[in-house]
C-alpha cells in the first residue's frame, strides 16, 4: 500500500521532469539551428514573392530583400512595416527618394546581437514587441539601422547607414521636411508600452543625402512629452521637453524645457541646468 502511495506522488513528478528536460534540449537545438533554418525559409519567400510579382522595375523591394540576404552577415533582414487595419498586409520598411535623377532607398534593416539567437521580424514588429526591451534574452536581441541605399541598375550600394537605439515596437516609416529650414528627415515611428505611448527617430538631412544623417528623438505618452522646435535658429533641430506633475486625482505639465544641439560636445543642453544633457 506504501508502496502504491509513493508511486502515484513520484510517478508526476518524474513525468514533469522528463518533459521539461525534452523542452530544454529542443528549444537548444532551435537556437543552434535558427540561423540557418531562417536563411532557408527568407530566401525561399522572397523567391514566392518573385514568382507571383508581375509588375517588377529596377531595385524593388524584392531586388532589395534578395540583396540583403545575399551581401549582409546571416540573420540580417529588412524589417516590413506593422499593418495599419487589421486586414491590411505588412508593407517593405523603404522609402524611395529621387534625387538629381538619381533612385535612392531608405531602408529599415535588423540584425541580431553577435552571440544569441537569430531574431524573428515578427518579434520586434507592433505594440506588443515594444517590452522586449525590458527581457530579449529568448527570442534575441535586435539591433536596427536606418541604411540609405542607391540604385546602380540592377543592384544596389550602401551609401551611409546609422544606427536606430531601440530594440522593438517598430510601426512605420515615413519621410517628411523639417519646415524651418526645409530639411528632409526620415521619420521612424515606434509603439512604446512601456510609456503608454510612441516615440520617433528622426533622422535629418542636415548636411545633404550623402552625408551620415543627425539623429533626434521625440516623444509623446502618458506623462512624457517631446516635441520638434528650433531653439537657438541654426540647421540642427532641436525640442522642447516637457515636466509633469503625476498624481492620484490628476496629470498636468509643469514645464517645458528648452534643448539645443551643441556642435562642439556633441549633444543636446540646456540652459535651464548645465548638467543635463541628451545624446540625441
Amino acid at each position: 500500500m506504501k508502496l502504491y502511495k509513493l508511486m502515484i506522488v513520484f510517478l508526476p513528478l518524474m513525468l514533469i521532469a522528463i518533459s521539461c528536460g525534452g523542452d530544454s534540449s529542443q528549444e537548444s537545438g532551435d537556437a543552434a539551428t535558427s540561423g540557418e533554418k531562417t536563411e532557408e525559409l527568407r530566401d525561399k519567400n522572397i523567391e514566392i514573392a518573385a514568382e507571383q510579382t508581375k509588375n517588377r522595375f529596377p531595385c524593388d523591394t524584392i531586388a532589395l530583400r534578395q540583396y540583403v540576404l545575399d551581401t549582409y552577415d546571416a540573420g540580417t533582414s529588412l524589417l516590413m512595416t506593422e499593418p495599419e487595419y487589421t486586414y491590411s498586409l505588412p508593407r517593405a520598411a523603404v522609402v524611395y527618394y529621387k534625387e538629381q535623377s538619381e533612385q535612392y532607398v531608405f531602408a529599415l534593416l535588423t540584425t541580431s546581437k553577435a552571440g544569441e539567437r537569430i531574431v524573428e521580424p515578427k518579434n520586434i514588429t507592433g505594440f506588443s514587441s515594444s517590452y522586449i526591451n525590458l527581457d530579449s534574452t529568448k527570442l534575441g536581441t535586435a539591433l536596427m539601422f536606418l541604411v540609405l541605399f542607391k540604385c546602380d541598375g540592377e543592384s544596389f550600394s550602401e551609401v551611409w547607414r546609422s544606427e536606430v537605439p531601440i530594440h522593438g515596437g517598430f510601426r512605420k516609416i515615413t519621410i517628411k521636411t523639417w519646415k524651418p529650414k526645409n530639411i528632409k528627415y526620415i521619420e521612424l515611428n515606434y509603439e512604446d508600452g512601456i510609456i503608454s505611448g510612441h516615440r520617433n527617430y528622426n533622422f535629418f538631412m542636415v548636411d545633404g543625402l550623402m552625408k551620415p544623417p543627425h539623429l533626434m528623438e521625440t516623444y509623446i505618452a502618458l506623462v512624457h512629452k517631446r516635441i520638434m522646435a528650433d531653439v537657438n535658429n541654426d540647421k540642427y533641430p532641436d525640442y522642447y521637453e516637457f515636466r509633469f506633475i503625476d498624481s492620484t486625482r490628476y496629470i498636468r505639465i509643469l514645464d517645458s524645457i528648452p534643448f539645443y544641439w551643441s556642435q562642439d560636445r556633441k549633444l543636446y543642453i540646456t540652459k535651464t541646468n548645465s548638467r543635463w544633457f541628451r545624446k540625441y
